[in-house]
């Protein structure tokens, strides 16, 4: 295998390719799930008046547990300081204690929220790190022009959001404030640009082409074991490929209109709610069906008068004044969220209302960021047309539940015909639809 090496550094354009064209979600090699199929050309699947959709919120430093979690379980419990902005709301969503991935890593065990896989274990699992909202958008394929929409920051923490994860293992890198958000979904762009993007999109596929020639030239000088080296290689094309034909099929259709005015950038804590009303017209509009939104130290707690920052107070040594300032900036961002769920059922939707057919998941991956423990997650989820209105508490379980379960229950509400979802056991007992 002399010629390895330079075959191998034809392949070095991938990383250009990855970073020019993105990267979405594909299975492994050549094959494409059936919901891909035929997406571009008429999917093969009926898409009914009403599809589920979903949404997925997630915090970087968790919630202060003893303000968070309700004393009581079952339909009766009292709202807690945390969870009392949610109040009007309290048929709509649950509360979950005892659900986490078992991980332990701290700030570095909370990229794997919405995956339940630690990005360095991923090469372990068959579907990689792949988190929930991709699995779900690799359901939808081409139905909507976004298959998934991540919004969060590219600075903070470890480099920014890294909460979605596609099977190859690509970050999925997030829109970053509601003006950009804004663009994307609803201004079209010119003739000449469209032309520009045309003959960007018309190179890239070249690119590929050649790359692919490469590659499969390659795989037939290999043994088994460097073959499944390569297989990242393919895996990793197809993402961009199915990047730009979902592009080409998009770049004909004109974006919905509103009437909403071009917001600008105000920093996150004050774009909270702006972002909130962004994704309800996303999901309104059919322009995506999942959502991420992921808040993390670019939160700023001078926004709301707070002198000491976001990630110093969540290590707050048990200092009262620092739980007393945490605790606030935690109540406001779950107050947001009780505007996005009031939001999501003020919008009738074929006669239903948003929130019925909006599965709304509020969580973090970390469950006590001064201990930097990542067990017990503080976990909501709401709306998707479950039998809510509970605080279900899986602590004293005789084995221990994955989160991963609940996801998986998303998932088939979702419309996914699976039964697993990484280190899932099963979907989540004693969690039905109403």
């Amino acid at each position: 295998m002399t010629n390895l090496n330079s075959n191998l550094s034809k392949l070095s354009r991938r990383p250009f390719l990855m970073g020019a064209a993105g990267s979405l979600s594909l299975p492994t090699l050549l094959s494409f799930p059936n919901s891909w199929r035929g997406g571009l050309h008429g999917a093969e699947k009926k898409v009914t008046k009403q599809p589920v959709r979903m949404v997925c919120i997630g915090n970087e430093f968790g919630m202060h547990a003893p303000s968070f979690f309700p004393k009581k379980v079952g339909r009766n419990y009292e709202m807690t300081p945390l969870l009392s902005p949610l109040k009007n709301h309290k048929n709509d969503f649950t509360v979950f204690s005892g659900l986490d991935h078992n991980h332990k890593g701290g700030h570095f065990a909370i990229h794997a929220f919405l995956s339940g896989v630690k990005e360095t274990d991923a090469k372990t699992m068959p579907e990689g790190n792949m988190s929930l909202d991709q699995k779900a958008a690799e359901h939808v394929g081409a139905e909507t022009r976004f298959p998934s929409i991540a919004i969060g920051s590219d600075s903070g923490l470890h480099g920014g959001c890294r909460m979605c994860w596609t099977r190859s293992g690509a970050r999925i890198p997030p829109i970053s404030g509601p003006r950009e958000l804004y663009k994307s979904l609803f201004i079209n762009e010119g003739e000449s640009s469209k032309k520009l993007a045309r003959s960007r999109m018309n190179l890239k596929a070249s690119i590929l082409d050649s790359i692919y020639a490469d590659a499969k030239l390659l795989s037939q000088q290999l043994d088994h074991q460097d073959k499944n080296k390569l297989d990242e290689y393919f895996s990793s094309i197809r993402d961009v490929e199915k990047k730009i034909a979902l592009n080409r099929h998009w770049s004909k259709v004109s974006k919905p209109s509103t009437n909403m005015q071009e917001p600008t950038n105000q920093g996150l804590t004050n774009d909270l709610e702006i972002i909130y009303d962004l994704v309800a017209l996303a999901l309104e509009t059919d322009s995506t069906r999942i959502a991420t939104l992921e808040i993390g130290s670019t939160f700023s707690a001078s926004a709301m008068g707070i002198t000491k920052g976001y990630h110093s107070l969540s290590h707050h040594g048990h200092v009262e004044e620092a739980i007393r300032d945490l605790v606030e900036i935690e109540k406001y961002q779950v107050e947001k969220f009780s505007y996005f769920i009031n939001k999501l059922k003020s919008i009738s939707v074929a006669g239903e209302s948003l929130l019925s057919k909006t599965m709304v998941l509020n969580g973090s991956g970390m469950g006590n960021a001064n201990a930097h423990t990542n067990y017990n997650l503080p976990i909501i989820l709401a709306g998707g047309g479950f039998n809510h209105g509970e605080y279900k508490s899986y602590l004293k379980e005789k084995s221990k539940t994955p989160l991963a379960n609940l996801f998986l229950t998303m998932l088939q509400r979702f419309g996914v015909e699976t039964d697993r979802f990484q280190h899932s056991q099963g979907t989540l007992k004693n969690f039905e639809l109403a």
